[in-house]
């Protein structure tokens, strides 16, 4: 069986263990979660999985475990590898095999063959952990070597295309990454760096020490590189990771870096999480086109949907607000509010609703379902965000509010289309877009005095009653406080009127 992912709180207490236990401290690589996870199931395309047992480069001789996928045909495909990071390993845990991954399916989707290499003493690869003490970059070249081995293993398969390599990584696998680039391989294109460091035991100088190799790195390499850091990153904090780059750049190092800001709890992990794939795949896909390499995408099974931004539309918790709703679709609603992430609601025009947490494609998954009825769906809200945004056709709001006692029935608006002698021409053609959540909205015909303005020359008609179309508010029996509801005119080339009731 796949091992299950492993919380942040027992991957910190994990490292500390393996900082009293070892020379060296391998900083840190959740990675997504595995098959058997409720948090992750794999796309529904094909991933042509094998595993490999490959020769690494340094003495003493030992073995690597290679885990490898690649679309369904014969190639040959581009090629990217994919360096891990490191969790929980100790002496009596080599860690688990780098295996699904976002950025696996990302590379997969864009037509690439993808390889995951186990560095020594990681999982089932021969060998121990390299450590040298205070030089982190003559620990990261000696992995380094070890993934040439690897790529000169794979470039003689048939399948793969030995001409296009790139080859990224995270955390430690982003640092053996940077260090790869010194090597200058034949073939290898770019290098993308995702939060790349290391941390040493046996090293008193840990910042300073990752600066002075970033600079070794950078002078020495020919290679385009992306780096992605965030500024919460519990690992490494902004300066160093800063002071990093600009040592790279100011020793001949040709890299781009992009700053994630604030990701959720940690930006050093934000690679494992789907809501990070905004962020990074565009900025991926346009530095892949710049190095030369394939950027399409050509199979969208591989995706999941990308989470769309938030909108203004209304604040989360706003259980009123939600557009269409009836009162089940609300309780739907407040149960979602309850759920972990990553969590998608979508709304359609018919009131129904689909919610999703937790697997490959939330999103998707909630698309689908919802779109098993004719109307329009749209997804709602996201995680603790509203990226509601009105569906093509739909007119904006005008936003009234309204004072009304509790236990009343009260018209909070009338309309009747007349002809100039006062006579009925046509009836309003009222819709309700949004179910108030503490009482009723009722819409039908009606007799009344309509209410032009005195400068309109419909104002003669103000003094006969007319049959029109009355829209009608009545509160829940007791209630009173806040409430919300919106309607609009479907014969009427008019915004939509969202209606704030206050009933007291």
């Amino acid at each position: 069986m796949a091992p299950k992912l492993q919380s942040q709180a027992r991957s910190r207490s994990a490292a500390a263990w393996l900082l009293a236990a070892l020379a060296l401290l391998l900083f840190s690589n959740v990675p997504v979660a595995t098959a058997d996870s409720p948090d992750l199931k794999v796309p529904n395309a094909p991933l042509n999985e094998q595993v490999l047992r490959i020769p690494g480069e340094d003495p003493p001789a030992v073995t690597l475990q290679v885990t490898t996928f690649r679309p369904d045909g014969d190639g040959p495909f581009p090629l990217a590898v994919l360096n891990h990071g490191a969790t929980a390993v100790s002496a009596g845990h080599r860690g688990d095999r780098y295996r699904l991954t976002y950025t696996a399916f990302y590379f997969l989707s864009r037509g690439y063959a993808v390889a995951l290499p186990m560095m020594r003493g990681f999982a089932s690869s021969g060998g121990e952990l390299y450590s040298y003490g205070c030089d982190l970059g003559a620990t990261a070249t000696a992995n380094a070597r070890d993934i040439r081995a690897v790529i000169r293993t794979l470039s003689t398969d048939p399948h793969i295309d030995a001409r296009r390599i790139v080859v990224s990584g995270q955390s430690f696998g982003g640092w053996n990454t940077l260090a790869l680039g010194t090597l200058n391989i034949p073939n290898v294109k770019g290098l993308i760096n995702f939060n790349g460091g290391i941390r040493s035991s046996a090293c008193k100088t840990g910042d300073a020490s990752l600066i002075e190799a970033a600079g070794g790195f950078g002078a020495h390499t020919k290679l385009p590189s992306l780096w992605f850091y965030g500024d919460n990153d519990e690992l490494f904090p902004v300066p160093v990771w800063h002071a990093m780059y600009d040592r790279y750049s100011a020793g001949g190092g040709h890299a781009q870096l992009v700053d994630v800001g604030v990701f959720m709890t940690n930006s050093h992990e934000f690679l494992n999480y789907i809501e990070s794939m905004p962020i990074w795949v565009p900025r991926v896909d346009r530095f892949l086109d710049q190095i030369g390499m394939p950027s399409a995408m050509v199979d969208r099974r591989y995706m999941p949907l990308l989470f769309p931004p938030p909108t203004q539309f209304a604040a989360v918790t706003d259980v009123p607000a939600v557009p269409y709703l009836s009162d089940t679709g609300r309780d739907l609603y407040r149960k979602f509010l309850g759920a972990p992430f990553p969590r998608v609601f979508v709304i359609n025009e018919a009131g129904g609703v689909a919610s999703m947490n937790g697997g490959f494609d939330p999103l998707g998954r909630a698309i689908a379902s919802c779109q098993s009825s004719t109307a329009r769906c749209g997804p709602y809200a996201i995680d603790d965000q509203v990226v509601w945004k009105p569906f093509v056709g739909e007119p904006p709001e005008r936003a009234y509010n309204v004072a009304v006692k509790p236990d009343q029935t009260t018209t909070i608006d009338f309309a009747s289309r007349l002809n100039p002698d006062c006579s009925v021409k046509a009836l309003a053609n009222f819709r309700l877009i949004q179910q108030p959540a503490h009482g009723r909205v009722d819409i039908g015909p009606k007799d009344d005095l309509p209410k032009f303005a005195a400068t309109s020359p419909f104002a003669i008609c103000n003094k006969t009653p007319v049959r029109g179309v009355a829209v009608t508010y009545t509160p829940a029996k007791g209630f009173s406080g806040q409430d919300v509801f919106s309607f609009v005119d479907e014969g009427a080339k008019t915004p939509a009127l969202k209606i704030s009731v206050t009933v007291k």
